[in-house]
């Protein structure tokens, strides 16, 4: 199975910390996992020109391609301005309308304030839907007082993480069975 974590920012840590925490349950729970961190402020992205995510090179290329390869995808992202950053926006123009098409997808949001946790529910989870994604119906919202210098203070937001974790996992295995069970029965 493998799993693409995609820490969808350029500035600020908190994203990247949850991520990091993302990262470490999956090692020490699903070894067999092969997972992906991928974080944007590490890689230098094109803008989506309308091409086929293929036929970019470099940078854009190895993460679009990552993407694509991928069975099952964690998202992390900051609300910015009530709003997902343009550079996670660029990265689902960057793929084809259904990228996410057997894939399972799960979201983790960073936020300022309580106030943003819709922004999930009404810009996010469309956009994965409408690009054929099985969303993990719960995420994960962590806001400003459960960081402290750079770390994460609140147990809960631990506990919040693993079970997103584990629904993630379980899904993608899930419908892992389910599409080759439903494979084998063509009998090709």
């Amino acid at each position: 199975m493998k799993i693409v974590g995609l820490s969808g920012s350029i500035v600020g840590s908190k994203t990247r910390t949850a991520m990091n925490y993302v990262s470490k349950e999956i090692a020490e729970k699903y070894p067999e996992a092969e997972f992906t961190l991928i974080d944007l402020a590490d890689y230098s992205l094109q803008f989506s020109d309308g091409r086929n995510y293929m036929e970019y090179e470099g940078d854009t290329g190895f993460v679009t391609k990552t993407i694509m390869e991928a069975d099952a995808i964690v998202i992390g992202t900051p609300i910015f301005q009530a709003s997902i950053p343009a550079t996670l926006k660029n990265i689902f123009d960057l793929l084809p309308v259904n990228a996410f098409r057997d894939k399972v997808i799960s979201m983790l949001v960073t936020a300022g304030s309580s106030k943003h946790f819709l922004v999930a529910e009404q810009q996010l989870k469309p956009i994965l839907s409408y690009m054929k994604g099985q969303i993990v119906q719960t995420y994960v919202f962590i806001e400003e007082k459960d960081f402290y210098k750079k770390e994460i203070v609140n147990d809960d937001v631990f506990f919040r993480i693993d079970r997103l974790v584990e629904d993630t996992v379980l899904l993608t295995e899930t419908y892992t069975k389910l599409r080759e069970e439903k494979e084998a029965a063509y009998d090709f």
